[in-house]
């Protein structure tokens, strides 16, 4: 069964560059690529960045139930489909879902077993210092982009994993061990563990082993 690692942080906080290395080290994650009815913006491209559709487009997705999650934020929406999960499954990888805090909360609803992690910048100024060298908002967008994170923030501890993204390195180092600890909790190794019990022949689930 696929493993489904939510990913969230303020934007600037360095989530999209430590994602794209995680999924760089890890051929057995998955990408969800998201839906959003927002322009593109700079170097992106449908079906690579976001896959891009008209407002209309994704509300009748909405009404024919095609999402995990969606959300709508300053002004656009966002939506994780569920053909992504299928396909984790289908392949044998995990999923890597970069969604706001209104997506993860739905989709920790929805599968219990999803793996939550918010990601934050060591401080304000410097989330502020990251949003300016980007080069891509106004003032007023990247004003509204730090009021967002502190909303944002404030649910951090809606989520099973926080971390402070000081070193990109670092960072994606720990995300990697979080995937990987993940990976080897019991929950998710029963189809591995069951062979190995069966060999056993006589053995019972639930049976003490304790000498009398």
């Amino acid at each position: 069964m696929a493993t489904v690692f939510i990913i969230s942080a303020p934007s600037g906080s360095g989530k999209s560059t430590l994602v794209n290395l995680l999924l760089q080290r890890d051929s057995r994650l998955l990408f969800s690529i998201s839906y959003t009815t927002r322009a593109p913006r700079g170097n992106e491209r449908d079906r690579d960045s976001y896959h891009f559709i008209g407002k209309d487009d994704f509300l009748a997705m909405i009404s024919r139930g095609e999402f995990l999650e969606w959300a709508e934020v300053f002004g656009h929406y966002y939506g994780t489909h569920r053909s992504y999960l299928d396909r984790g499954q289908a392949e044998d990888c995990d999923l890597v879902l970069d969604i706001d805090v209104q997506g993860a909360r739905q989709l920790k609803q929805r599968i219990a077993g999803a793996v939550s992690i918010f990601i934050l910048a060591p401080s304000r100024e410097i989330l502020e210092q990251r949003l300016r060298a980007r080069c891509e908002d106004s003032d007023e967008v990247i004003e509204r982009r730090l009021k967002g994170a502190v909303e944002e923030i404030a649910n951090y501890q809606q989520y099973d994993y926080v971390l402070v993204n000081h070193n990109v390195e670092e960072s994606v180092k720990s995300l990697q061990a979080i995937v990987q600890a993940e990976r080897i909790r019991r929950i998710r190794m029963e189809r591995l563990i069951e062979p190995i019990l069966t060999s056993f022949g006589s053995f019972h689930r639930g049976s003490s082993n304790k000498e009398q």
